[in-house]
Order: structure tokens, then sequence, then C-alpha cells
């Protein structure tokens, strides 16, 4: 796929995401995703054959941290980009998936999630390994961690949608990794 292509299905990707987001998974059609790209039937069939492979697609994005740690950077650093990005997810009712998930989920598609959780909970006991290997990160079960970090994000995430966040509860969050992982002077 060349550049014009991968820019048109990240735009794709964008704008399904904030109708998923706004909508759930059932109510988003293929013409809502074609009016809001001001894409053809066609052009958007080009790239996609439906809306569920538009949300696998979505749902399947990860962090992109192998690339950071092979590079050797710090750890803390790593960790300190994706608090912050879920800091903002929890906080940003309008841009959560939790609806979309629970009913993608309702309709046979267990397994898809059950590897999605799996690939996160990789993604973060080797990012808890890496840092504790430089000694950036304290001692802990990786495996708990990682199952306190992703389960405890996707409650406040599903939860965001039905009551009102203030900021310190997706500041608490992060500040509960922060303290468990990190050393006092490293936590700012």
């Amino acid at each position: 796929m060349g550049m014009k292509g991968t820019k048109t299905k990240e735009k794709i990707l964008q704008e399904a995401y904030l109708l998923f987001a706004a909508k759930g998974f059932k109510a988003v059609t293929m013409t809502d995703i074609c009016e809001k790209t001001g894409l053809s039937r066609g052009g958007l069939y080009r790239y996609y054959s439906g809306t569920q492979q538009i949300f696998s697609d979505i749902i399947s994005k990860e962090y992109a941290i192998d690339d950071r740690m092979e590079n050797k950077e710090s750890a803390v650093s790593i960790l300190e980009d994706m608090l912050e990005t879920m800091r903002h997810e929890i906080m940003e009712k309008e841009s959560s998936l939790s609806l979309a998930i629970y009913e993608y989920a309702n309709m046979g598609n267990e397994d898809f999630f059950i590897q999605v959780n799996e690939k996160a909970r990789k993604r973060w006991v080797g990012l808890l390994n890496y840092g504790m290997d430089n000694g950036e990160f304290n001692d802990v079960d990786a495996d708990q961690i990682a199952d306190l970090i992703l389960y405890y994000y996707q409650g406040l995430r599903m939860w965001s949608r039905v009551i009102p966040f203030e900021t310190r509860q997706a500041d608490h969050y992060v500040n509960v990794v922060k303290q468990i992982l990190l050393d006092k002077e490293q936590q700012h």
C-alpha cells in the first residue's frame, strides 16, 4: 500500500474511532463512515469489508513500545508516555470505546478480545521486566502488576461513560502505578 493508501486507511480508522466512541459498535454503519470520511462506498470497501473489520483494526492497534525498548530508551520515559495516554483516555468520555467493545464482544468475538488482552498483558509484562532489569522500576511481580494496570484502567474507562469523573480519578490511577513501580524521587 502506498503513502496515499496508508493515509486514507489512517483517516478511516480515526474517523471510525470517533463514531464507535459516540454511538457504540452496533449503531455504526459503513454509510456513517463514508459520510464522516468523505469516501465513496467503493472507496471505503477498497480498504475494509465491513464495520467489524474496521473495529478489529482499531482495537488491535497497540502502543508502540518494542522499538523504544530496543533503542534502550528509559523505561520511566516509556511508562510516563503510556500513563499520560491512559490518563487522557480516562478523562475523554467521548473517546471511550467501552460501550462499543462490550457490544462487539457480545456478538461472539470473545476470542478476539482474549487475544487483544493477552497482547496488552505481554506488552506490560515486557515493559515491567525491562524497567526492573534496568534498575528503573521497583522489584514487583510483573504478572500481578500488569493485571492491576490493565483492569484498573479498563474499569475507569467503563465507569467514565456512566459517571462524571474529575481529573483526580485519572491522577489517582497514574499515581498508584507510579507508587508501585518508582522510588519516591522518580515520582513527579
